[in-house]
């Protein structure tokens, strides 16, 4: 299904996040658990370089004319209704952070250990802007992992 030039590691983190992105889509809550136990297993910069790409192309695919206040808070609430549902334990706070990151606002007032992980709360923002923007999650995470290999070749003058 992933390219086959993608390095494994790649390949590993694309199939981890369409799984829990998967799960988020049916409201599974032990799927989901599971899914994002098992991104949790693989490497923390690479997993939250692509989900923040992810969360930031779907954020530009939903908000083409540029991303307000308004827009944020409508993206936050929305994940936070719809996940609570089914998540009981969400952290509405993870979800600020997962966002937070994706834009690269730094948010270093909490402590390591206060910290929730983001990366289950990034994974329901991407559903979320997933059907908002109505792109495929598959594809958005394919676009993710090129463009960052894409960067990572690109040499600097």
């Amino acid at each position: 299904m992933w390219p086959s030039d993608w390095p494994p590691s790649a390949r590993a983190i694309a199939t981890a996040i369409e799984a829990a992105v998967g799960a988020a889509q049916s409201a599974d809550e032990s799927g989901f658990v599971a899914a994002t136990a098992d991104l949790s297993e693989l490497p923390a910069d690479q997993v939250t370089s692509v989900l923040a790409a992810i969360i930031r192309e779907l954020l530009e695919t939903a908000h083409p004319d540029g991303l307000t206040g308004d827009d944020v808070r409508a993206v936050l609430e929305s994940v936070v209704r719809r996940s609570a549902t089914w998540l009981p334990r969400l952290d509405a706070a993870a979800v600020f952070s997962a966002l937070a990151g994706a834009l690269g606002i730094d948010e270093s007032t909490e402590s390591e250990h206060e910290r929730t992980d983001p990366r289950p709360s990034a994974v329901l923002l991407i559903d979320y802007l997933a059907e908002l923007s109505r792109t495929p999650p598959g594809e958005a995470v394919r676009r993710a992992i090129n463009e960052i290999a894409r960067a990572e070749t690109v040499e600097m003058p």
